[in-house]
């Protein structure tokens, strides 16, 4: 038996995870992981303004974006729902995916509908998976540049890419903004969670002010959803937001942008997923996944997209208040 064979068997003994089988499109064999339900818990209840879990369990998925402006043929369907598919068949299977932003790669101007040409097919390939979607809005739901800002009263308006985002991936949920907090919490009532999702790209004082009170509600738990990590300054609501982060607890701040996955030890408190189907920068497509510990820390996992392996170099456990653990 190899390393890697030895490092997931021990995986599976002591996260409780287990490799499946399972036919792709082309019959062949494939696997995607799962986490052992254990006992029977009571039906959780949870919906779009947030509700309660028996176990605080989530994925997140990254940026999802075609290589080419307005394109259709181009567009990642493949992996992405693959992705949705195999969030779909762990068990238990994640109540909540949170995604960071970036679904399209289409000119903003008036009239134009590529974007919610775009956003119709993450939709369609969302469709693997039977749990609740929370997006959160990137750069490219509003002008493209990174420093773009869009709304109402802001430079970049209220440009097609912006308007398709809100109508097609927020209005369901009954989010009239591209900013919001999710509050789940413990059946038993030992732990709350917050769940807030920035508009860094959609910035405004109203927003500003907005976080700054959500995140000064005491929950357990605190993740914090943007699309752009603290290194892209030049997006108008980073350098506000880490600001008010700054000043309140949290434990992780889960961001996109760059197309791949990281956590490194300089910005311990921030993840980046941002490998969901765009032109990958690094690594391999994936999604995330999130597991409360029995002694409360939150793990983290890469599961690769393809072949259901968890990347034990990304592996590693955070305290509610965001302390990495060795």
């Amino acid at each position: 038996m190899n390393d890697w064979s030895l490092w997931l068997r021990h995986a599976v003994w002591h996260l409780g995870l287990v490799t499946v089988g399972c036919a792709d499109t082309n019959g062949a064999a494939g696997r995607h992981i799962r986490f052992d339900g254990g006992p029977a818990t009571p039906p959780d209840g949870v919906g779009s303004n947030g509700g309660y879990l028996s176990r605080l369990l989530f994925a997140c998925v990254g940026d999802t974006r075609p290589p080419i402006e307005d394109d259709l043929a181009e567009y990642p369907t493949p992996v992405i729902r693959r992705i949705f598919a195999d969030i779909e068949a762990m068990r238990p299977r994640p109540a909540l995916v949170f995604s960071t932003g970036d679904y399209v790669f289409a000119s903003s101007h008036p009239g134009n509908g590529a974007a919610a040409a775009q956003l119709d097919l993450y939709l369609l390939a969302r469709r693997s998976y039977s749990g609740l979607l929370f997006p959160t809005m990137g750069n490219h739901e509003c002008t493209g540049a990174t420093n773009s800002n869009c709304g109402p009263d802001s430079v970049g308006g209220m440009s097609a890419n912006y308007v398709a985002f809100l109508e097609k991936m927020l209005s369901p949920l009954q989010k009239p903004e591209p900013y919001y907090s999710v509050r789940i919490d413990a059946r038993d009532r030992t732990w709350t969670a917050k769940f807030v999702v920035i508009a860094a790209n959609a910035w405004s004082l109203v927003q500003e002010n907005w976080l700054d009170s959500e995140l000064a509600k005491p929950t357990t738990y605190t993740f914090v959803f943007r699309h752009e990590p603290a290194a892209a300054t030049t997006a108008p609501g980073v350098l506000p937001s880490e600001a008010i982060m700054a000043r309140h607890p949290f434990t992780l701040s889960i961001v996109g942008h760059r197309h791949t996955y990281d956590h490194v030890a300089d910005v311990p408190r921030e993840v980046i997923i941002g490998n969901g189907g765009a032109p990958l920068t690094s690594k391999d497509f994936g999604f995330g996944v999130f597991e409360q510990r029995g002694d409360g820390a939150v793990v983290v996992d890469m599961v690769n997209w393809a072949t259901g392996e968890i990347d034990p170099g990304f592996h590693f456990a955070v305290t509610p208040d965001g302390r990495v653990l060795p």
